[in-house]
């Protein structure tokens, strides 16, 4: 085996991530919430904005949320999620180190439901949180593999090192339905009047939760793209793909401000949030 092959069959050893949220240029409150933590059976940290780690030491995990609700009812229920995570999280970690045969989807979608719980259970019991929900895209790195849980129109964008973007979150509207079954495309889903009428929430007036769950497999170089519909409506997924695979010299760990900051001077509507990650 040439050395050229040996190299191309090494491991992605370390991750390197950042993420940003923005106001955007007409809200008052900013009702998204991003998190980023490592996870070992030691317990939980979170980590800052940017940063790299290697990939052997922790499991990773990357959530965005998208709170909606009157008042500041919206901007609480996307913090009570990412909250959520951080608590629940360590003691399914545990519990899987220890011996107990349960799977990432079982966890994870037990994380969820406890999430949507809570959320309705606010939303009963304070006049002023009433109806609040959110969505979540959350992704668990381990070595080899990203596993994800999605509810939502945030997205989970996969950017391959070969090349290309691919959106493996599935919007939870029937805009999106219409997209991924190819009866629209592009152009024709973002200007869509019904694009963002979402089907499926935590909490609000959603009462069978199904979430989307899955795994992609990733090699060195691999991406990943975590956002708010914010990001979406002032990016086409072209966008994305240039900002985070053209970074200036030296600028790496920039690439979620270069994301939301395109994004909001092109719309800024919307509370706008980008969380990448990048194995190396």
């Amino acid at each position: 085996m040439s050395e050229e092959q040996q190299g191309e069959q090494k491991e992605a050893s370390e991750i390197c991530w950042s993420g940003l949220t923005d106001v955007g240029r007409f809200r008052k409150n900013n009702e998204d919430a991003f998190l980023a933590l490592a996870l070992n059976g030691e317990g939980v940290r979170r980590l800052g904005k940017y940063g790299d780690a290697g990939l052997q030491e922790n499991d990773y995990i990357f959530a965005v949320s998208d709170g909606m609700g009157g008042a500041n009812a919206g901007e609480f229920a996307s913090k009570i999620a990412v909250d959520k995570i951080t608590n629940l999280l360590p003691q399914s970690f545990r519990a899987a180190a220890g011996g107990i045969s349960v799977g990432f989807q079982d966890l994870l979608g037990e994380l969820f439901d406890q999430i949507h719980h809570e959320l309705t259970h606010m939303g009963f019991c304070y006049e002023e949180l009433r109806g609040m929900g959110a969505t979540l895209s959350l992704c668990w790195v381990r070595p080899g593999w990203v596993y994800f849980a999605h509810v939502g129109d945030s997205r989970i964008y996969h950017l391959p090192a070969a090349g290309g973007i691919k959106q493996v979150s599935h919007d939870h509207t029937h805009v999106g339905w219409l997209q991924r079954e190819g009866k629209l495309r592009e152009i024709q889903a973002r200007s869509h009047p019904g694009r963002n009428a979402l089907q499926q929430v935590l909490g609000g007036k959603n009462q069978n939760l199904s979430p989307q769950f899955g795994a992609v497999g990733y090699e060195p170089g691999d991406a990943f793209l975590i956002c708010s519909d914010g990001l979406v409506e002032g990016l086409w997924d072209s966008g994305m793909k240039r900002l985070i695979r053209n970074p200036p010299k030296n600028a790496a760990a920039d690439v979620a401000q270069r994301l939301v900051r395109e994004a909001v001077q092109t719309d800024g509507k919307d509370n706008t949030t980008a969380l990448v990650f990048e194995m190396s």
